[in-house]
């Protein structure tokens, strides 16, 4: 079994949450990415949200909201996702940039269009009242 390691951002505003849609995918995904090595979760963090939104994460601000696992969406049965996720701050304009075909900002009605891990963070959200 193999698990990849993400980290991703949490933006919320009016009760919904930043997404993202990548070129050619089929799916919404929250801003972030995978860990290059001797990354530490906020150097991770601030990198992925620059090359995706072209924003820069306030690090300074950063609270840890979880951490999540679930089937990674397009890999073989049995590849996991695990998913650190940080609220913060950021300065900028966001727009999407990279292999980021759209942003949006989702619902919890939205849920279905997420990935597996995803849904399970928008549940969290949910549940902790920050997500409509």
């Amino acid at each position: 079994m193999r698990e990849i390691d993400k980290v991703a951002w949490i933006l919320i505003e009016d009760g919904r949450v930043l997404s993202t849609r990548s070129q050619g995918k089929d799916v919404w995904y929250l801003p972030g990415g995978k860990r290059e090595p001797g990354e530490s979760d906020l150097e991770t963090l601030r990198r992925e949200v620059d090359e995706e939104l072209s924003v820069e994460v306030d690090t300074g601000s950063a609270v840890h909201l979880g951490t999540f696992s679930a089937q990674a969406h397009g890999h073989a049965t049995g590849i996991t996702v695990r998913m650190t996720c940080y609220r913060a701050g950021y300065r900028g304009r966001l727009r999407p940039a990279s292999e980021i075909a759209e942003m949006a900002w989702l619902g919890y009605a939205d849920r279905h269009r997420t990935s597996p891990v995803d849904q399970l963070i928008f549940d969290h959200l949910r549940d902790a009242d920050l997500l409509r």
